[in-house]
């Protein structure tokens, strides 16, 4: 009797566990769903952009000098690699006096993250007041984006004599509007 009852009702029962078990249930859950932030969109660092910024130009003989400027560029991005042009102009005041300084710089460097731009520079600058003095420039920065189409930048800038006038250094932050 044993097995003429009880086997059946175990083989019907291990049917239905196993037909069970291959459905998919579902429960309904409470938890917040939480959004990833990892996809956040990166800086686009190609294009023109526009930027004023200030600084601090001394050199040996002449004393130190504080001004304001702005400055026009363009970058290119490849991969990770950035090479650019831009051109400044800045009103000078201080040390000898007051004057005007333009330059034209060259840039490359490397985004080391979507957001950080550390670059060299390269170019030539004149003094566009008394005593007309051209620079041949190198130096380097650091260029932060904060927003959507804004970044922040310190720079380092030397310049040496091309015809009269001494070295200088010049140390400027500034920011810029990227188009």
């Amino acid at each position: 009797m044993f097995k003429t009852v009880l086997l059946p009702i175990l083989a019907a029962s291990f049917a239905g566990a196993t037909a069970f078990a291959a459905d998919s249930s579902t429960f309904p859950s409470t938890l917040p769903v939480q959004v990833s932030n990892y996809a956040q969109p990166t800086f686009d660092w190609n294009g023109f952009y526009t930027g004023i910024y200030s600084g601090i130009k001394a050199n040996q003989t002449g004393g130190t000098q504080y001004g304001l400027g702005v400055n026009v560029g363009v970058n290119a991005a490849f991969d990770f690699y950035l090479v650019g042009g831009e051109v400044a102009i800045e009103g000078l005041t201080g040390g000898p006096g007051s004057t005007s300084y333009a330059e034209i710089l060259g840039r490359a460097g490397v985004i080391v993250a979507d957001n950080v731009l550390v670059y060299g520079a390269a170019g030539y600058g004149i003094d566009l007041g008394v005593p007309n003095e051209q620079d041949w420039l190198a130096g380097g920065g650091v260029e932060i984006a904060v927003g959507d189409s804004i970044s922040l930048r310190g720079q380092y800038v030397h310049a040496f004599p091309g015809s009269g006038g001494n070295a200088k250094d010049q140390i400027t932050v500034g920011a810029a509007y990227h188009f």
